[in-house]
Formats: structure tokens, C-alpha cells, sequence
């Protein structure tokens, strides 16, 4: 776990395997360790973090693995449900992850003897995004290449089915918006649903494709950022339908956005995995020029920290950590 200089990243971690995606868990778990897993080739592991700009008595970063779970398949994505906990006797681990053979697969674990999984069958076509219900963690929403955005119960019973007009690339459940979705489609449009009409109730245009990625602001849920095309697009929805504000970032492409979770108006993007690295940019709303540039070999997933400015990527066989200015 030491200062890693190179290629200017804060911290690593070293794994056994490529990197498909990571995910801080973004819920408060009773603990004063941040949950974090990454998915590989044909498995999840769950491990704690802890970092000296947290706790002064850590030494750069220490990381810990809690349990490898066997997942058969290459992980594309993973969810962290708010009902997992460390302070609980037993503790209690759940998250949920998306694979290349079209399943959801919701797993439970005690980090002792208690390891189940359930399969979630339904989509026809790749899944590029999932998110649990973010106050109870009853629900899991997910949106997929076959043009639809599903929300199923823990026990992988359909509850709502939307129909969408392109790909469904991003989902999101906003913790103060709880009846509410906000899906992204490839196409441009961003749409939120209302979870109890079942309708949709708003939508925003990028005006440029493919949109790969969005999310929706924790610290303001008027926000909503994107990358589409090479750019990065923010929207504020009492304003317009369309972008306020949008820059080009990415030379190729953009793939992923994420608004920190500390400040409004701080993001991250990354440009597409190219044949050596990938580009990390941290960008804040009151500069033009993006805050921090890193690079990691071949890089992909891209999750924020849920109480400091450090964000993660993963690569070959490593995570790579950058912690930024406020």
C-alpha cells in the first residue's frame, strides 16, 4: 500500500487479476473502514480501506480483504445495498452484480459461514448499469442494451418494466428522491421516471451521441452530469431541458462520470480504455481547466470515496487511487 509516484497516482492496490470495475459502497456501514469491491474475470472480492487523509495513524493507505466471492463470469458492474453492515453481529455484506451472461446475481454474506447468492433472469441483452433502492434496499433497478430499465425485488421478482428507445446506460436512485428513477439512454436522453404512476415525469437532451454515462449530484439533486460524444455536459433541471454548461475533455471518447460525493461541484471522467492507458480527469466547476490528470494502464470502472475527494480506477491487476483538492 505504498505512494505509488508513477503515472501520478495517490495510492495502489495490487489484485490478482484485470479490474473490470470497482465500487466504493457510498452507504454508511457502522464502521469507520470504507467497503470497497472490484469485480474480475470470474470473481467479486469485498475489502476495507482506510487512508491517512482519514486517520492520522494510517500511514498512506491500508486495505484489507474481507472475502473473494466465486462469481463463474466476467463482472461488468456492482451495487452496494445500503443494508449491509459492519457494525452488526453478525456483520451483514450484500451487493448485487451484473455479468456478461445478461443475469443480475444478488449475494449475501456474513463473512462467515452465511454465503448465498440468487440469480436474477430477465434481460435479453447486456447489462451496462444497476442501483439499489437507497434508503431500504428492497428494490435493485437496471437498464441493459435491449432497450429497458427493470426494477426487481430481493427476490428477483419483476416489478416495473420501462420501455426506452435506445441502450440504457446509466441508472440512478437518488437517497431524496426515493420514488424516483433517473435513467440514461445512448441516444441523448435522459429520462426520470416516477416509480408509483410509472411514468415518465421529466427528460433532458445532450443534443450529441453516444451518451455513455451520467449521474445525478448527492450533494444537489438539481444537478445531472454526463459524457456524450468527447464532452462532459451538466445540466440544472429548473433551468432547461438542455445542457447549461459542457466542455470537450476526452480526444477519443469519454466513457464514465461521477460527481464526488463530498462536493457539488466536483467530477471525474474517463476517456476509452486505449491500446495503453486511459485518462482520469478530475474536473471542479469553478476551473477551466480539469484539476487533475492521471493515467492508468488500461483502466475501467470509476467510483468516488463517500466521505473524502479520492477517487478509484481499476486496471491490470491493480486499483489505482487519486485523491484530489476540495
Amino acid at each position: 500500500m505504498k505512494q505509488d509516484s508513477t503515472k501520478n497516482t495517490s495510492y495502489t492496490v495490487d489484485c490478482e487479476d484485470y479490474v473490470h470495475v470497482v465500487k466504493f459502497n457510498p452507504f454508511d456501514t457502522g464502521d469507520s473502514c470504507s467497503l470497497i469491491a472490484y469485480g474480475g474475470n470470474n470473481y467479486v472480492v469485498v475489502g476495507t480501506c482506510r487512508f491517512q487523509e482519514e486517520d492520522a495513524e494510517v500511514e498512506g493507505m491500508q486495505y484489507k480483504t474481507l472475502r473473494t466471492f466465486h462469481h463463474g463470469i466476467r463482472v461488468d458492474a456492482i451495487a452496494w445495498s445500503p443494508e449491509t453492515r459492519l457494525d452488526a453481529i453478525p456483520p451483514q455484506i450484500r451487493f448485487c452484480t451484473a455479468a456478461s451472461d445478461r443475469k443480475l446475481r444478488l449475494f449475501t454474506s456474513d463473512l462467515q459461514d452465511k454465503n448465498e447468492f440468487k440469480t436474477f433472469d430477465g434481460h435479453s441483452d447486456y447489462i451496462n448499469d444497476l442501483v439499489f433502492a437507497p434508503s431500504e434496499g428492497q428494490e435493485i433497478a437496471s437498464v441493459s442494451d435491449d432497450h429497458t430499465c427493470r426494477v426487481w425485488d430481493l427476490e428477483g421478482n419483476e416489478k416495473a418494466h420501462f420501455v426506452l428507445r435506445s441502450p440504457g446506460m446509466s441508472v440512478c436512485w437518488h437517497p431524496e428522491e426515493a420514488f424516483k428513477l433517473m435513467v440514461a439512454e445512448k441516444n441523448g436522453t435522459i429520462r426520470f421516471y416516477d416509480l408509483i404512476t410509472q411514468q415518465a415525469i421529466l427528460s433532458l437532451e445532450c443534443e450529441q451521441t453516444p451518451l455513455m454515462s451520467a449521474d445525478w449530484c448527492l450533494k444537489n439533486t438539481l444537478k445531472i452530469g454526463a459524457v456524450a460524444g468527447s464532452d462532459w455536459l451538466i445540466w440544472d433541471i429548473t433551468r432547461s431541458s438542455y445542457p447549461q454548461d459542457k466542455r470537450p475533455v476526452h480526444v477519443d471518447r469519454a466513457r464514465l462520470f461521477r460527481w464526488s460525493r463530498v462536493n457539488e461541484n466536483l467530477f471525474a471522467t474517463t476517456g476509452y480504455p486505449g491500446k495503453t492507458t486511459t485518462q482520469l480527469l478530475v474536473h471542479h466547476l469553478g476551473h477551466p481547466q480539469p484539476i487533475l490528470t492521471g493515467t492508468a494502464a488500461v483502466g475501467s470502472g470509476l467510483t468516488w470515496h463517500r466521505t473524502l475527494p479520492l477517487c478509484a480506477v481499476g486496471g491490470d491487476h491493480k486499483i489505482f487511487f487519486w485523491v484530489t483538492e476540495m
